[in-house]
């Protein structure tokens, strides 16, 4: 299975690098692209000169996360889309070859959410690691009906979600590790929390207070892999075989 990941970014510039660096290693990622969404801070520059293999796409003002994937999707050549966000750290590949290799040998799921596993508590408690969660192995014909509705600036996830309910689709999670920057740490307390604040309201306002609390209480379950008894065998009994 070959994948295009899509990264939508927006003044990025101190961060995209050690998400790039650990994406590129994937090896059915065949292409990457980048849509710059109006940084005025070089993330474009940045990456056309550190990573040449990386497709990036400049659009002239800020427009937000739905129409930058939007315009990200026009340029994918393969029929699977990995969906990441620009501000991750602690990135592991493995995790991502895991998904690919899930969704290769099980063609009936037609996406996989990476739960943010290492989210603080009250993120898990109310699900936001999986309802909107940026990272998802997704079909890219699925991912274009998404982007054809009328989806503002954070309303793509629960609008991804609300797709897949509505069409019976089946989606799993697996375990990621990764974690995402808060808008509070990027733009301080006062600023950040009002940028939070206005996100939930998009959220809730696109898909309505039914509709949420039905992604709150039955979306997707987990992913069951089948693994080796090495591989859930704990390290120092490895060591020890070693």
């Amino acid at each position: 299975m070959q994948i295009s990941c899509l990264i939508p970014c927006y003044n990025e510039r101190q961060r995209i690098g050690t998400v790039l660096k650990e994406i590129i290693k994937v090896r059915s990622v065949t292409q990457v692209v980048c849509v710059d969404d109006g940084s005025s801070d070089g993330t474009a520059d940045y990456i056309e000169r550190c990573w040449p293999q990386v497709q990036v796409v400049r659009l002239p003002s800020n427009k937000g996360k739905a129409a930058a994937i939007k315009k990200g999707l026009t340029l994918v050549k393969n029929e699977h889309v990995l969906l990441m966000d620009a501000d991750l750290q602690a990135l592991n590949t493995d995790e991502i070859e895991a998904a690919v290799s899930a969704m290769a040998k099980n063609p009936t799921v037609d996406m996989i959410i990476l739960r943010r596993i290492n989210s603080p508590w009250f993120v898990r408690w109310y699900r936001s690691d999986i309802l909107l969660s940026g990272e998802r192995l997704i079909k890219k014909a699925d991912l274009e009906q998404v982007v054809h509705q009328k989806i503002k600036r954070y309303q793509l996830e629960v609008a991804i979600n609300r797709y897949m309910l509505r069409h019976r689709k089946q989606v799993r999670w697996m375990p990621w590790s990764a974690t995402n920057t808060y808008k509070v740490d990027k733009l301080g307390v006062v600023d950040g929390s009002k940028r939070e604040f206005k996100m939930y309201l998009e959220i809730v306002s696109f898909v309505g207070f039914s509709h949420m609390l039905l992604q709150l209480t039955s979306f997707t379950r987990r992913m069951k892999v089948k693994q080796k008894s090495e591989a859930v065998m704990p390290r120092f009994l490895q060591q020890l075989k070693l």
